[in-house]
Protein backbone atom coordinates (compact mmCIF):
# COMPACT_ATOMS: atom_id res chain seq x y z
CA UNK A 1 0.00 0.00 0.00
CA UNK A 2 1.17 3.35 -0.69
CA UNK A 3 1.47 6.30 1.41
CA UNK A 4 1.30 9.95 0.71
CA UNK A 5 5.17 10.64 1.20
CA UNK A 6 6.74 14.27 0.75
CA UNK A 7 8.98 14.34 -1.54
CA UNK A 8 12.70 16.22 -2.56
CA UNK A 9 12.27 17.70 -5.82
CA UNK A 10 15.49 19.23 -8.18
CA UNK A 11 14.78 21.57 -11.37
CA UNK A 12 11.56 21.34 -10.83
CA UNK A 13 10.53 18.13 -12.93
CA UNK A 14 7.96 16.34 -10.11
CA UNK A 15 6.56 19.79 -9.88
CA UNK A 16 4.93 19.32 -13.71
CA UNK A 17 1.23 20.44 -12.87
CA UNK A 18 1.92 21.11 -9.50
CA UNK A 19 -0.99 23.32 -7.56
CA UNK A 20 0.04 26.73 -5.83
CA UNK A 21 1.78 26.02 -2.47
CA UNK A 22 -0.12 24.36 0.15
CA UNK A 23 0.72 26.09 3.86
CA UNK A 24 2.02 24.08 6.63
CA UNK A 25 -1.08 23.82 8.20
CA UNK A 26 -2.88 21.99 5.73
CA UNK A 27 -0.40 19.04 5.43
CA UNK A 28 -0.04 17.01 7.67
CA UNK A 29 -0.12 15.26 11.14
CA UNK A 30 2.41 12.90 11.74
CA UNK A 31 6.60 13.98 11.20
CA UNK A 32 9.14 11.62 9.11
CA UNK A 33 11.72 12.34 12.27
CA UNK A 34 14.80 14.76 12.24
CA UNK A 35 12.66 18.00 11.55
CA UNK A 36 12.04 16.20 7.99
CA UNK A 37 8.29 16.97 6.28
CA UNK A 38 5.38 15.87 7.48
CA UNK A 39 2.95 13.29 6.16
CA UNK A 40 -0.96 12.83 6.89
CA UNK A 41 -1.18 10.17 9.31
CA UNK A 42 -3.89 8.12 7.52
CA UNK A 43 -3.94 7.83 3.60
CA UNK A 44 -7.59 8.23 2.90
CA UNK A 45 -7.36 6.53 -0.51
CA UNK A 46 -5.91 3.75 0.88
CA UNK A 47 -6.49 -0.30 -0.97
CA UNK A 48 -9.19 -0.86 2.10
CA UNK A 49 -7.33 -3.80 3.25
CA UNK A 50 -7.17 -5.37 -0.23
CA UNK A 51 -3.64 -6.93 -1.60
CA UNK A 52 -1.93 -4.48 -3.66
CA UNK A 53 -1.68 -4.77 -7.34
CA UNK A 54 2.20 -6.12 -6.81
CA UNK A 55 0.98 -8.10 -3.68
CA UNK A 56 -2.34 -9.82 -5.95
CA UNK A 57 -2.35 -13.31 -6.92
CA UNK A 58 -4.84 -14.75 -8.60
CA UNK A 59 -6.61 -18.09 -8.61
CA UNK A 60 -5.83 -20.68 -10.66
CA UNK A 61 -6.48 -20.48 -14.67
CA UNK A 62 -6.35 -16.50 -14.31
CA UNK A 63 -3.67 -14.39 -15.31
CA UNK A 64 -2.48 -11.61 -14.07
CA UNK A 65 -0.16 -8.73 -14.80
CA UNK A 66 0.69 -4.96 -13.70
CA UNK A 67 1.83 -2.24 -16.00
CA UNK A 68 1.70 2.02 -15.33
CA UNK A 69 0.72 4.47 -17.55
CA UNK A 70 1.14 8.38 -17.86
CA UNK A 71 -1.74 10.86 -17.62
CA UNK A 72 -1.21 14.30 -17.26
CA UNK A 73 2.68 13.44 -16.15
CA UNK A 74 1.08 11.46 -12.89
CA UNK A 75 1.94 7.98 -13.13
CA UNK A 76 -1.49 5.57 -12.98
CA UNK A 77 -1.06 1.90 -12.08
CA UNK A 78 -3.15 -0.58 -14.51
CA UNK A 79 -3.97 -4.53 -13.82
CA UNK A 80 -4.73 -6.87 -16.67
CA UNK A 81 -6.80 -9.59 -15.89
CA UNK A 82 -7.15 -12.33 -18.61
CA UNK A 83 -7.53 -16.18 -18.67
CA UNK A 84 -4.28 -18.31 -19.25
CA UNK A 85 -5.84 -19.83 -21.80
CA UNK A 86 -6.38 -17.16 -24.09
CA UNK A 87 -2.15 -15.39 -23.47
CA UNK A 88 -0.59 -13.78 -26.46
CA UNK A 89 -4.76 -13.69 -28.03
CA UNK A 90 -5.70 -10.26 -28.98
CA UNK A 91 -9.04 -9.92 -27.05
CA UNK A 92 -12.14 -7.94 -26.46
CA UNK A 93 -10.88 -5.63 -23.43
CA UNK A 94 -13.23 -4.03 -20.78
CA UNK A 95 -11.97 -1.34 -19.50
CA UNK A 96 -13.17 -0.55 -15.40
CA UNK A 97 -12.18 1.69 -12.86
CA UNK A 98 -14.19 2.53 -9.63
CA UNK A 99 -16.69 5.12 -8.03
CA UNK A 100 -16.27 7.45 -5.45
CA UNK A 101 -14.01 6.51 -2.80
CA UNK A 102 -12.88 3.10 -3.69
CA UNK A 103 -9.86 1.94 -5.52
CA UNK A 104 -9.01 -0.76 -8.65
CA UNK A 105 -8.49 -3.82 -6.44
CA UNK A 106 -12.58 -3.54 -5.04
CA UNK A 107 -12.81 -4.58 -9.17
CA UNK A 108 -11.34 -8.02 -8.92
CA UNK A 109 -13.93 -9.95 -8.71
CA UNK A 110 -15.63 -8.47 -11.42
CA UNK A 111 -12.60 -8.76 -13.76
CA UNK A 112 -12.81 -12.05 -12.84
CA UNK A 113 -15.64 -13.35 -14.15
CA UNK A 114 -14.88 -11.32 -17.27
CA UNK A 115 -11.83 -12.46 -17.33
CA UNK A 116 -13.46 -16.41 -17.47
CA UNK A 117 -15.95 -15.27 -20.23
CA UNK A 118 -13.03 -14.63 -22.94
CA UNK A 119 -12.30 -11.07 -21.94
CA UNK A 120 -9.16 -8.90 -21.65
CA UNK A 121 -9.69 -6.84 -18.41
CA UNK A 122 -7.72 -3.52 -17.38
CA UNK A 123 -8.47 -2.67 -13.90
CA UNK A 124 -7.21 1.39 -12.96
CA UNK A 125 -6.79 3.63 -10.22
CA UNK A 126 -7.41 7.32 -10.57
CA UNK A 127 -4.26 9.83 -9.67
CA UNK A 128 -4.23 9.77 -6.27
CA UNK A 129 -5.88 6.55 -4.98
CA UNK A 130 -4.84 3.00 -4.80
CA UNK A 131 -1.23 2.10 -6.38
CA UNK A 132 -1.57 5.28 -8.65
CA UNK A 133 0.66 7.95 -7.90
CA UNK A 134 -1.20 11.30 -6.93
CA UNK A 135 -0.13 15.09 -8.30
CA UNK A 136 2.39 17.26 -6.41
CA UNK A 137 2.25 20.39 -4.99
CA UNK A 138 5.25 22.79 -3.85
CA UNK A 139 4.98 23.22 0.42
CA UNK A 140 6.48 26.40 0.32
CA UNK A 141 6.59 29.56 -2.09
CA UNK A 142 8.89 27.92 -5.42
CA UNK A 143 12.52 29.88 -5.28
CA UNK A 144 13.75 32.26 -7.82
CA UNK A 145 16.00 30.49 -11.14
CA UNK A 146 14.83 28.04 -13.29
CA UNK A 147 16.29 24.45 -11.46
CA UNK A 148 15.65 24.58 -7.80
CA UNK A 149 15.28 21.78 -5.02
CA UNK A 150 12.26 21.75 -2.91
CA UNK A 151 9.48 19.71 -1.24
CA UNK A 152 6.92 18.73 -1.82
CA UNK A 153 3.40 16.94 -1.12
CA UNK A 154 1.71 14.71 -2.94
CA UNK A 155 -2.30 15.21 -3.02
CA UNK A 156 -4.45 11.86 -2.33
CA UNK A 157 -7.97 11.16 -1.96
CA UNK A 158 -9.19 13.75 -3.65
CA UNK A 159 -12.85 13.10 -5.56
CA UNK A 160 -11.89 15.57 -8.92
CA UNK A 161 -13.94 14.24 -11.39
CA UNK A 162 -12.52 16.36 -14.25
CA UNK A 163 -8.91 14.77 -13.31
CA UNK A 164 -10.80 11.34 -13.02
CA UNK A 165 -12.29 11.65 -16.41
CA UNK A 166 -8.78 12.89 -18.14
CA UNK A 167 -7.55 9.42 -16.64
CA UNK A 168 -10.26 7.65 -18.29
CA UNK A 169 -9.21 8.89 -21.90
CA UNK A 170 -5.52 8.32 -21.52
CA UNK A 171 -6.48 5.18 -19.69
CA UNK A 172 -8.56 3.88 -23.66
CA UNK A 173 -5.24 5.79 -25.48
CA UNK A 174 -3.36 3.07 -23.30
CA UNK A 175 -5.16 0.09 -23.32
CA UNK A 176 -5.50 0.60 -27.57
CA UNK A 177 -1.74 0.40 -27.78
CA UNK A 178 -1.55 -3.09 -25.84
CA UNK A 179 -0.61 -5.96 -27.75
CA UNK A 180 -3.55 -8.44 -26.63
CA UNK A 181 -6.14 -5.81 -27.16
CA UNK A 182 -7.83 -5.78 -29.87
CA UNK A 183 -8.41 -1.75 -30.43
CA UNK A 184 -11.52 -2.43 -32.44
CA UNK A 185 -13.14 -3.94 -29.53
CA UNK A 186 -12.96 -1.87 -26.12
CA UNK A 187 -15.48 -1.85 -23.98
CA UNK A 188 -15.71 0.20 -20.53
CA UNK A 189 -17.58 -0.50 -17.42
CA UNK A 190 -18.25 1.66 -14.46
CA UNK A 191 -20.23 2.19 -11.25
CA UNK A 192 -21.33 5.34 -9.64
CA UNK A 193 -19.28 8.70 -10.40
CA UNK A 194 -17.38 5.84 -13.05
CA UNK A 195 -21.16 5.22 -14.51
CA UNK A 196 -21.02 9.11 -15.27
CA UNK A 197 -17.26 8.67 -16.44
CA UNK A 198 -18.15 5.87 -18.89
CA UNK A 199 -20.78 8.13 -20.97
CA UNK A 200 -18.26 11.16 -20.75
CA UNK A 201 -15.55 8.90 -22.51
CA UNK A 202 -17.82 6.76 -24.87
CA UNK A 203 -19.22 10.50 -26.22
CA UNK A 204 -16.00 11.94 -26.95
CA UNK A 205 -13.64 8.53 -27.98
CA UNK A 206 -14.71 6.74 -30.62
CA UNK A 207 -12.23 3.76 -29.71
CA UNK A 208 -14.99 3.15 -27.45
CA UNK A 209 -17.41 0.46 -28.63
CA UNK A 210 -19.91 -0.65 -25.95
CA UNK A 211 -20.14 1.08 -22.42
CA UNK A 212 -22.25 -0.20 -18.98
CA UNK A 213 -23.17 1.63 -16.65
CA UNK A 214 -24.21 0.64 -13.05
CA UNK A 215 -25.94 2.79 -10.30
CA UNK A 216 -25.28 5.91 -12.28
CA UNK A 217 -24.59 9.02 -11.35
CA UNK A 218 -24.19 11.50 -14.32
CA UNK A 219 -25.30 14.24 -12.14
CA UNK A 220 -23.60 15.76 -9.73
CA UNK A 221 -24.93 19.03 -9.35
CA UNK A 222 -27.34 19.51 -6.41
CA UNK A 223 -31.04 19.01 -6.46
CA UNK A 224 -33.74 18.41 -4.28
CA UNK A 225 -35.22 16.56 -2.37
CA UNK A 226 -31.74 15.12 -1.85
CA UNK A 227 -29.47 17.98 -1.41
CA UNK A 228 -30.25 22.21 -1.24
CA UNK A 229 -28.86 23.32 -3.54
CA UNK A 230 -28.38 26.90 -2.89
CA UNK A 231 -26.01 25.80 0.74
CA UNK A 232 -24.22 22.85 -1.43
CA UNK A 233 -23.19 25.52 -4.46
CA UNK A 234 -22.15 28.13 -1.42
CA UNK A 235 -20.19 25.66 0.60
CA UNK A 236 -18.52 24.49 -3.06
CA UNK A 237 -17.69 28.12 -3.98
CA UNK A 238 -16.07 28.77 -0.34
CA UNK A 239 -13.97 25.75 -0.79
CA UNK A 240 -12.59 26.69 -3.97
CA UNK A 241 -12.06 30.48 -3.48
CA UNK A 242 -9.77 28.85 -0.16
CA UNK A 243 -7.97 26.42 -2.94
CA UNK A 244 -7.95 29.57 -4.96
CA UNK A 245 -5.91 31.52 -1.67
CA UNK A 246 -3.86 28.77 -0.97
CA UNK A 247 -6.00 28.17 2.23
CA UNK A 248 -6.66 24.92 3.89
CA UNK A 249 -9.41 22.96 3.25
CA UNK A 250 -12.28 23.35 5.25
CA UNK A 251 -12.69 19.51 6.62
CA UNK A 252 -16.04 19.98 8.28
CA UNK A 253 -16.95 21.22 4.75
CA UNK A 254 -15.61 18.35 2.95
CA UNK A 255 -17.22 15.50 5.04
CA UNK A 256 -20.95 16.78 4.29
CA UNK A 257 -19.87 17.09 1.04
CA UNK A 258 -18.68 13.42 0.92
CA UNK A 259 -21.75 11.84 2.85
CA UNK A 260 -19.74 9.70 5.04
CA UNK A 261 -17.51 8.46 2.14
CA UNK A 262 -14.05 8.39 1.70
CA UNK A 263 -12.20 11.51 -0.64
CA UNK A 264 -12.51 15.18 -0.31
CA UNK A 265 -14.02 16.38 -2.86
CA UNK A 266 -12.38 19.22 -4.64
CA UNK A 267 -13.59 22.93 -4.73
CA UNK A 268 -16.60 23.84 -6.63
CA UNK A 269 -15.61 20.90 -9.53
CA UNK A 270 -18.29 18.13 -7.99
CA UNK A 271 -20.96 20.86 -8.34
CA UNK A 272 -20.25 21.27 -12.17
CA UNK A 273 -19.83 17.71 -13.31
CA UNK A 274 -22.92 16.63 -15.50
CA UNK A 275 -21.75 13.84 -18.17
CA UNK A 276 -25.63 13.22 -18.31
CA UNK A 277 -25.85 16.65 -20.65
CA UNK A 278 -23.29 14.20 -23.30
CA UNK A 279 -25.38 11.18 -23.10
CA UNK A 280 -26.74 12.44 -26.97
CA UNK A 281 -23.86 12.18 -28.18
CA UNK A 282 -23.47 8.41 -26.95
CA UNK A 283 -24.29 5.90 -30.11
CA UNK A 284 -22.15 2.86 -28.62
CA UNK A 285 -24.73 0.20 -27.34
CA UNK A 286 -25.25 1.30 -23.65
CA UNK A 287 -26.50 -0.60 -20.46
CA UNK A 288 -27.88 0.97 -17.65
CA UNK A 289 -27.99 -1.12 -14.37
CA UNK A 290 -30.13 0.48 -11.75
CA UNK A 291 -31.25 0.06 -8.41
CA UNK A 292 -34.89 0.94 -7.79
CA UNK A 293 -34.15 2.00 -3.67
CA UNK A 294 -31.44 4.17 -5.04
CA UNK A 295 -31.02 6.42 -1.90
CA UNK A 296 -28.14 8.37 -3.01
CA UNK A 297 -29.49 10.70 -5.66
CA UNK A 298 -32.18 10.27 -8.26
CA UNK A 299 -32.51 7.57 -11.20
CA UNK A 300 -34.56 9.95 -12.91
CA UNK A 301 -31.81 12.63 -13.41
CA UNK A 302 -28.84 10.32 -14.18
CA UNK A 303 -29.11 6.90 -15.02
CA UNK A 304 -32.66 6.90 -16.88
CA UNK A 305 -32.32 10.56 -18.41
CA UNK A 306 -28.86 9.41 -19.94
CA UNK A 307 -30.65 6.15 -20.78
CA UNK A 308 -33.42 8.22 -22.95
CA UNK A 309 -30.71 10.31 -24.16
CA UNK A 310 -28.20 7.76 -25.77
CA UNK A 311 -28.30 7.50 -29.50
CA UNK A 312 -27.26 4.12 -29.76
CA UNK A 313 -28.99 0.67 -28.69
CA UNK A 314 -29.91 0.49 -25.10
CA UNK A 315 -31.36 -1.56 -22.25
CA UNK A 316 -32.02 -0.36 -18.71
CA UNK A 317 -32.00 -3.16 -15.92
CA UNK A 318 -33.89 -1.72 -12.73
CA UNK A 319 -33.07 -4.03 -9.46
CA UNK A 320 -36.04 -4.21 -7.14
CA UNK A 321 -35.49 -4.24 -3.97
CA UNK A 322 -32.28 -2.58 -3.21
CA UNK A 323 -30.30 0.44 -2.36
CA UNK A 324 -27.19 1.99 -3.80
CA UNK A 325 -24.87 -0.47 -2.45
CA UNK A 326 -26.57 -4.02 -3.45
CA UNK A 327 -25.22 -3.92 -6.66
CA UNK A 328 -21.74 -4.55 -4.84
CA UNK A 329 -23.08 -7.38 -2.27
CA UNK A 330 -26.08 -9.23 -2.82
CA UNK A 331 -26.97 -8.37 -6.88
CA UNK A 332 -23.02 -8.57 -7.88
CA UNK A 333 -23.29 -11.80 -9.70
CA UNK A 334 -26.35 -10.76 -11.34
CA UNK A 335 -24.95 -7.15 -12.20
CA UNK A 336 -22.22 -8.58 -13.81
CA UNK A 337 -24.11 -11.30 -15.17
CA UNK A 338 -26.01 -8.86 -17.42
CA UNK A 339 -23.01 -6.58 -18.15
CA UNK A 340 -21.28 -9.82 -19.46
CA UNK A 341 -24.41 -10.87 -21.60
CA UNK A 342 -24.09 -7.10 -23.31
CA UNK A 343 -20.44 -7.43 -23.92
CA UNK A 344 -21.15 -10.88 -25.30
CA UNK A 345 -24.11 -9.09 -27.91
CA UNK A 346 -22.00 -5.97 -28.92
CA UNK A 347 -18.19 -6.64 -28.42
CA UNK A 348 -16.72 -9.89 -29.68
CA UNK A 349 -16.24 -11.39 -33.04
CA UNK A 350 -19.29 -12.42 -35.10
CA UNK A 351 -21.57 -10.11 -33.62
CA UNK A 352 -22.02 -6.62 -36.05
CA UNK A 353 -18.68 -5.35 -36.51
CA UNK A 354 -17.91 -1.80 -34.39
CA UNK A 355 -18.48 1.26 -36.13
CA UNK A 356 -21.34 -0.49 -38.45
CA UNK A 357 -24.58 1.29 -37.98
CA UNK A 358 -26.94 -0.96 -35.95
CA UNK A 359 -30.05 0.94 -36.91
CA UNK A 360 -30.80 1.24 -33.13
CA UNK A 361 -31.61 -2.49 -33.14
CA UNK A 362 -32.16 -2.23 -29.62
CA UNK A 363 -34.26 0.43 -28.40
CA UNK A 364 -35.41 -0.77 -24.88
CA UNK A 365 -37.35 1.25 -22.15
CA UNK A 366 -35.73 3.33 -19.64
CA UNK A 367 -38.19 2.35 -17.08
CA UNK A 368 -40.54 4.93 -15.32
CA UNK A 369 -39.00 6.01 -12.04
CA UNK A 370 -40.27 4.62 -8.67
CA UNK A 371 -42.60 6.68 -6.48
CA UNK A 372 -40.69 9.11 -4.83
CA UNK A 373 -40.70 8.71 -0.42
CA UNK A 374 -43.52 10.42 0.70
CA UNK A 375 -42.84 14.32 1.21
CA UNK A 376 -40.30 14.52 -0.84
CA UNK A 377 -42.60 15.64 -3.61
CA UNK A 378 -42.87 19.53 -2.23
CA UNK A 379 -40.49 21.10 -4.67
CA UNK A 380 -40.39 23.60 -1.97
CA UNK A 381 -39.34 21.82 0.76
CA UNK A 382 -35.82 22.67 2.85
CA UNK A 383 -33.80 19.55 0.64
CA UNK A 384 -33.20 18.28 3.90
CA UNK A 385 -36.15 15.59 3.74
CA UNK A 386 -33.85 12.79 2.01
CA UNK A 387 -30.47 11.69 3.88
CA UNK A 388 -28.20 9.80 2.36
CA UNK A 389 -27.17 6.48 4.61
CA UNK A 390 -23.77 6.22 5.94
CA UNK A 391 -21.33 4.60 3.63
CA UNK A 392 -18.42 5.08 5.29
CA UNK A 393 -16.45 1.87 4.78
CA UNK A 394 -18.35 0.21 1.52
CA UNK A 395 -17.44 0.05 -1.86
CA UNK A 396 -19.06 2.89 -4.33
Amino acid sequence: MRSALAFAVVGGLLALGCAAPIPASAQATRSLGGGGPEIPAVDPATLQGLPSARDYRPPDGIAFKVTDFISDNVRLTAQWVYAAANAGRKLPTVIMAPGWGATAASLRDDALDLARAGYLVMLFDYRGWGDSDGRVALTQPKPAGAAFTAQVRELRGDIDPFEQGEDWFNAVSYAATAPMVDADRIGVLGSDLAGGHVIEVAAHDERVKVLVSEVTRADARPYKPYEDPVRVIAEANAAAARLAAGQPPDPAAQARAAGGRAGAPVGAKLVRWAPVEDASLVDAPALFVLAQKEELFSNTNNGQLACERVMGPRKLVMLPSIGHFGIYGPERQRTIAAAIDWFDKYLKPGDPPPGASLKLAERGPCNPPPRPPKGDEDPKGSGQGHRTQDASGRWN
